[in-house]
């Protein structure tokens, strides 16, 4: 993650990770783990046009979103982000079919069509919405272990990863119980949903945290961005 500079009074440079400030312990098999051990899932949803949606359509899929609610016994958190639309690759694959193009009035067309967008997009601002589901399971602090407790397992460190990993397995199944379930349940409204891996929830929490930076980095090696 970017790390945090800031300045004090005696001109020295105090450099704190960004982590620190953050719930999250670490990234890995597709969910997110806080520091207070509870997980999350997160749910890319697309969006449907309800206003072009028939009278019958729209009293249907209100139906079956108030399905879904009522079916629900959980708690979920449902997000929305926004971000100027970023259109350099569209822009790209446009300047080299005009690059390509034989047929000199197509190329030109090409070329007055490309600048059209661009300048539409610089002028107006468009931006480009997300729209996200997050699920969550918070499992039950066990009370805080004794003395004899921690000793056995410092003396059992190979049990006791072995007990831990089982533990998340445990967490990461029963969470993924809940996505299951409110896939099917949105599905029949038409939506897409799609699971974000490690590498997509790294992107997702990156840019969420360094917003200026989202139209100019490209996230690669999750290996050296992934939360530890």
């Amino acid at each position: 993650m970017e790390r945090l500079h800031n300045d004090n009074l005696g001109g020295k440079t105090t450099t704190a990770a960004a982590q620190k400030f953050l719930e999250i312990a670490e990234i890995k098999e597709d969910v997110v783990v806080l520091k207070n051990g509870s997980i999350r899932a997160v749910l890319e949803i697309s969006s449907i046009n309800f206003d072009l949606k028939s009278t019958a359509e729209q009293e249907a899929i209100i139906t079956q979103y108030q399905n879904f609610l009522n079916s629900v016994d959980f708690p979920i958190q449902i997000l929305i982000t926004s971000r100027k639309l970023n259109i350099e690759s569209y822009l790209e694959f446009l300047n080299d079919k005009e690059r390509h193009q034989k047929n000199e009035l197509l190329r030109l067309q090409l070329s007055e069509y490309s600048n059209f967008i661009s300048n539409l997009v610089s002028a107006s601002n468009i931006m480009d919405k997300n729209f996200y589901i997050v699920i969550p399971f918070s499992p039950i602090e066990n009370k805080q272990q004794g003395f004899f407790s921690n000793l056995f397992n410092m003396l059992n460190p190979k049990k006791n990863i072995i007990e831990k990993r089982e533990t998340f397995e445990t967490y990461k199944n029963q969470v993924y119980q809940r996505v299951d379930h409110v896939i099917a349940a949105l599905s029949g409204i038409g939506l897409r949903i799609i699971p974000l891996k490690t590498q997509e929830l790294i992107e997702l929490f990156f840019y969420a945290y360094n917003p200026s930076v989202y139209n100019s980095t490209s996230i690669e090696d999750i290996s050296k961005l992934e939360i530890k």
